[in-house]
């Protein structure tokens, strides 16, 4: 069987990493962590959350560099809230923010306000001139729902992007296929993705990268933010994970495993080449 590095391009054996900033556009301090972390740091791609207030300085600082759309339902801090594109009020709480949990998010949204909100956080990232390079989701709201799941692959197939997608061993979980349809649909995505909110994201990868899988593309999650009154102020329950992940994308012993591991760090871009060639060699 073919392995998706082969169809990168890359050996058969080689072992590929994507390392994503999350939450770009969330804050201030979240746009500089993550621009240091991409430019100097381990981190190769990153996700932009469209409604958000530091959104359009986000654009801005990140020009040039390979950014997807972070499919955003949720505005789960506090005191820090933020509003849907489209203002549809089922996706919007008593307070008339997006919701502070998904559990919220599901149980209040309908799919056709869904639809249209993440439609329009796409082609507004377009029409700020961004090279959109994949879709994920924020919260993983879009993603745990089969109902906004199926709009994520119209809208993957649609708009010919790349999307992130739950690793084999966690979609029995969901409680419905993902992969399948997702690769029927002639939509690419990583094999594997590392995300456990709570563990340190260094440790993650120290265990992780040397049990990575020959021909595979893994993606790591990062949400980088410099440490100070404005992530304190918004952030009033995991600031330090934050701080953390920072810490961990500029580390240079993270920087000299991947090296030593002869891991090859790429971004979601040649996952959405691949993509687009596949739909033209359909056509």
């Amino acid at each position: 069987m073919t392995t998706l590095a082969e169809r990168l391009g890359y050996r058969a054996d080689d072992r590929l990493v994507i390392v994503n900033c999350d939450d770009i556009g969330s804050s201030h301090a979240a746009n500089l962590a993550s621009l240091e972390a991409m430019e100097t740091g381990v981190a190769t791609s990153a996700t932009l959350m469209v409604p958000c207030p530091w959104a359009r300085e986000a654009v801005e600082l990140f020009q040039g560099k390979d950014v997807g759309v972070h499919l955003t339902l949720t505005a789960e801090y506090p005191t820090y809230r933020w509003r849907s594109l489209t203002g549809a009020a089922s996706l919007h709480d008593h307070q008339g923010y997006l919701p502070r949990t998904v559990a919220e998010a599901r149980e209040r949204a309908q799919v056709a306000d869904v639809a249209a909100e993440c439609r329009a956080q796409i082609e507004q990232a377009y029409a700020w001139g961004v090279d959109v390079t994949h879709l994920d989701s924020h919260m993983g709201t879009v993603q745990l729902d089969p109902r906004f799941f199926e709009i994520y692959l119209a809208l993957a197939e649609e708009f010919r992007l790349p999307v992130r997608m739950v690793s084999a061993p966690a979609e029995p979980v969901l409680g419905f296929a993902s992969r399948a349809p997702a690769a029927e649909r002639g939509i690419v995505f990583a094999d594997e993705v590392w995300a456990q909110w709570g563990r340190p994201t260094g440790e993650q990868m120290r265990s992780v990268f040397p049990r990575l899988k020959p021909g595979a593309v893994a993606e790591f999650l990062v949400h980088p933010v410099f440490d100070g009154p404005e992530l304190r102020g918004y952030d009033l329950a995991e600031a330090q994970f934050r701080v953390d992940d920072h810490a961990c994308a500029m580390d240079p012993e993270i920087r000299s495993l991947i090296a030593v591991e002869g891991l090859i760090p790429i971004s979601y871009r040649p996952l959405r080449e691949l993509q687009r060639a596949g739909a033209l060699e359909a056509a």
